[in-house]
């Protein structure tokens, strides 16, 4: 018999934490961050990572395990995050997932098995190379007659995954797109996947007062620690919330151009997220607003308390 397992998923400033907490509460259960930003030590305030007061004493993983200046792959969080599960259940808890990136929430739920497992550091030194020597336009062009699939997911600036899509392919001599087309799509878990979901004016409202908070609460000081320790290229910094700072305090632009530029990328991103969980995951929606949060908390948890029951 699977395990059960609860996923909270939806875009940013929508409530998740808040409802993970509720449901760790009544269920005895424990919280595993789906956030690929607040692994790292430090991020703080650009994560919007839950503090020690809003757990209400509710143990949490995947929250500060890792220096800003690690890397760190979705083969690295999937086997980090099942094990965290195996670790709840021994607990006799119930785990569930807050929040996350699609892909990194689909590699757990489905065992996905990554071609880039074995990524080679000599690889990713040649393709730097061949960039800096023929420009990252070329490079692109080649993803974009091996994989087109691929090349319409990949940003021509993004070198991590544009590497990653390339070196897959001249390793195994099959496509990304492919790798993922065979991937097992069977659950490893008996899996309730509750997406919150807001008006998307109200939402962008709330996503831009949030910057605003960030802002407030010391975002700008948080970044320039990490800049200037020289981390400005390490995965950790380009994060939405750090990647936007950091032309500020270069001085390319000025820092309400940065702030602007954060609020919408953080909408983008939003709007990324729901189209991604809405397309390619089984998720159960609750519209919500600020007003409505509390009731459809305990909708929600009449919910759960079925689900739980199944057996």
């Amino acid at each position: 018999m699977k395990e059960k397992l609860t996923i909270i998923v939806g875009p940013t400033a929508v409530g998740k934490t808040a409802l993970s907490i509720e449901i760790a509460k009544k269920f005895q259960g424990e919280v595993i961050s789906g956030d690929s930003m607040q692994i790292y030590k430090g991020l703080d305030i650009g994560t919007a990572k839950v503090t020690d007061e809003e757990k209400e004493g509710i143990n949490h993983y995947m929250i500060d395990i890792l220096d800003p200046s690690a890397s760190f792959s979705v083969a690295d969080f999937q086997k980090q995050v099942q094990e965290n599960i195996e670790t709840i259940y021994a607990k006799d808890k119930r785990a569930i997932i807050a929040g996350g990136t699609g892909l990194y929430i689909q590699s757990v739920l489905y065992n996905y098995q990554f071609a880039e497992n074995e990524r080679s550091s000599l690889y990713e030194k040649q393709i730097e190379a061949e960039i800096n020597q023929k420009g990252i336009d070329s490079v692109y062009q080649r993803l974009q007659r091996i994989d087109p699939v691929q090349a319409e997911k990949v940003h021509p600036n993004n070198r991590r995954r544009l590497i990653r899509a390339l070196e897959v392919y001249d390793r195994t001599g099959i496509t990304m797109t492919e790798h993922q087309q065979n991937q097992v799509k069977e659950a490893l878990y008996d899996v309730r996947i509750i997406g919150l979901e807001m008006e998307r004016a109200l939402l962008y409202d709330r996503i831009n007062e949030r910057v605003d908070q960030m802002v407030e609460d010391g975002l700008i000081e948080e970044v320039k620690h990490f800049y200037e320790k020289g981390l400005e290229n390490c995965q950790s910094m380009r994060g939405i919330g750090y990647k936007e700072i950091i032309p500020y305090l270069k001085g390319d632009v000025s820092l309400d151009e940065a702030i602007d530029i954060l609020k919408r990328n953080s909408r983008r991103f939003a709007k990324r997220q729901y189209t991604w969980f809405k397309n390619k995951m089984p998720v159960e929606w609750y519209p919500i607003t600020v007003e409505t949060k509390d009731q459809v908390f305990q909708n929600i948890l009449a919910d759960l308390e079925g689900f739980y029951k199944e057996t």
